[in-house]
């Protein structure tokens, strides 16, 4: 197909006149009708139909004519996308997803190391673990931030590289602590909690802990953005896990505090990527600094470090 023979269709389409479009394309009405005549005989369907003295669309060109914006639509975005890395130069682009279930604060302090990569572009998207998969299996990605790794069955060719780990504490607003005073953790016996979703491996591994400890708390809330819940916690509305390696940032932004922590349950993180040993540069400063510093005393709460320059 000559897709100018498309772009003349458009244009008198969109004048309903062979004339007016002739104008426009500085080109004989001879010349355009040729050319609309010939995308017939391609197509084998007429295209027009005349409805007084404007040409009107058949309902095959109506077809044609969806499928002509279409095209020259996404021809736009090319040259959009070729001009941007043309002035971006040798800037480097790097896609990351993050799965939804991974705490915003643990992603931020994952991501941030890659900054500090000369000349870098970072495009961040989150979204259910199993659809970035997907976007990384057909090279949309770079990256997968988890915390899981590739679950059995998914058949993308990828591999998970452990960041790192860390224990689970309990946080509660000081109104709620005095409402459920006592020892850890059988003050959490009968207490409001707030928990991830069920589908999230934090959220099973709570509750076989406290089915260990011989405690029943009263859920009153599971949510899947890990924000919301400490949100909620703030406000007194239950208890709430979340990870020991970002205690202090969790008391010092919501006015809470750890009570405690859920003993034997830790919470594992992974980059998932398509390449066996790690070569690209981001992803190499994020499994250095994870593993090297955020995760190098997982059980010590830490504060926020001075970002990179």
């Amino acid at each position: 197909m000559n897709y100018k023979h498309l772009q003349y269709f458009l244009q008198v389409a969109e004048t309903g006149s062979v004339a007016r479009a002739s104008e426009q394309l500085h080109l004989t009405p001879q010349t355009v009708s040729g050319q609309i005549q010939l995308l017939e005989d391609r197509l084998g369907s007429p295209l027009f139909a005349r409805s007084g003295r404007r040409l009107v669309l058949t309902d095959t060109g109506r077809v044609v004519m969806d499928y002509a914006k279409e095209i020259f639509g996404l021809g736009a975005e090319l040259e959009a996308a070729v001009r941007e890395r043309t002035e971006r130069g040798r800037t480097l682009e790097f896609r990351v997803g993050v799965a939804d279930a991974v705490p915003k604060a643990i992603a931020y302090h994952l991501v941030e190391p890659a900054f500090a990569v000369q000349d870098v572009r970072i495009v961040c998207r989150e979204w259910k673990l199993d659809l970035l998969l997907a976007e990384l299996a057909l090279h949309k990605l770079d990256l997968v931030i988890a915390d899981a790794p590739i679950p059995a069955g998914v058949s993308v060719r990828a591999f998970s590289h452990r960041l790192g780990s860390s224990a689970l504490s309990i946080f509660a607003s000081a109104a709620l602590r005095e409402r459920h005073p006592g020892d850890f953790p059988g003050c959490l016996d009968g207490a409001p909690l707030l928990m991830p979703g069920e589908d999230s491996a934090m959220s099973q591994r709570l509750r076989a802990w406290w089915q260990s400890q011989g405690i029943r708390p009263r859920v009153v809330g599971e949510f899947d953005d890990s924000a919301l819940i400490q949100e909620f916690g703030r406000r007194s509305v239950g208890f709430f896990a979340a990870p020991a390696v970002l205690g202090a940032e969790i008391e010092a932004q919501f006015g809470v505090q750890a009570v405690g922590t859920a003993q034997g349950v830790e919470e594992d993180f992974f980059a998932i990527s398509v390449e066996r040993r790690i070569t690209h540069p981001c992803v190499v400063a994020i499994t250095q600094a994870a593993r090297n510093e955020f995760f190098a005393a997982p059980s010590k709460p830490r504060a926020a470090p001075a970002r990179r320059r």
